[in-house]
């Protein structure tokens, strides 16, 4: 497989994103105070990991194979770590750390539909696509903990 130049500088690109959520996750996984939160960001940490690698396998040569069935599932529901009112330094850090992820996986999901469009090779696409799904994913989890502690919305 060989890569044009604007294929190559994207797959830096979200090479250069992915390695900023790993570190992103691990991060605040370890900044975070609620035990729910540090779980979920740990978990989702792995998967950012993994898209890491695979743009990494894709920028030396090789369309990794898909995972059948999409990889293992994360938790969408959370039990409420916060009670509505609460206004603790706690949940005001864990409620910054979910806005900036949030924020982050909004950017990141745009990255890959740009070059999801942008890439010749279908199997690439796929691959593309597929890792784009899961970080709308993970922005949808984080969308939950936040709703289900009342850090979104009015």
């Amino acid at each position: 497989m060989q890569l044009n130049q604007k294929e190559t500088s994207l797959l830096k690109d979200l090479k250069e994103q992915e390695q900023i959520c790993v570190e992103k996750y691990n991060k605040y996984s370890n900044d975070a105070s609620d035990t729910q939160l540090k779980g979920l960001l740990s978990q989702i940490s792995q998967k950012e990991q993994q898209h890491l690698d695979t743009v990494n396998q894709i920028l030396g040569g090789t369309v990794p194979g898909m995972q059948a069935g999409g990889g293992q599932q994360m938790p969408q529901s959370f039990t409420a770590s916060y009670t509505p009112g609460d206004n603790s330094p706690e949940k005001q850090n864990d409620s910054y750390l979910c806005t900036d992820l949030l924020a982050t996986e909004k950017y990141v999901s745009s990255a890959y539909n740009t070059s999801v469009f942008e890439f010749r090779d279908t199997n690439i696409r796929s691959v593309l696509n597929h890792i784009q799904k899961e970080e709308q994913q993970h922005g949808e989890m984080i969308f939950n903990y936040m709703s289900q502690n009342g850090m979104y919305g009015g």
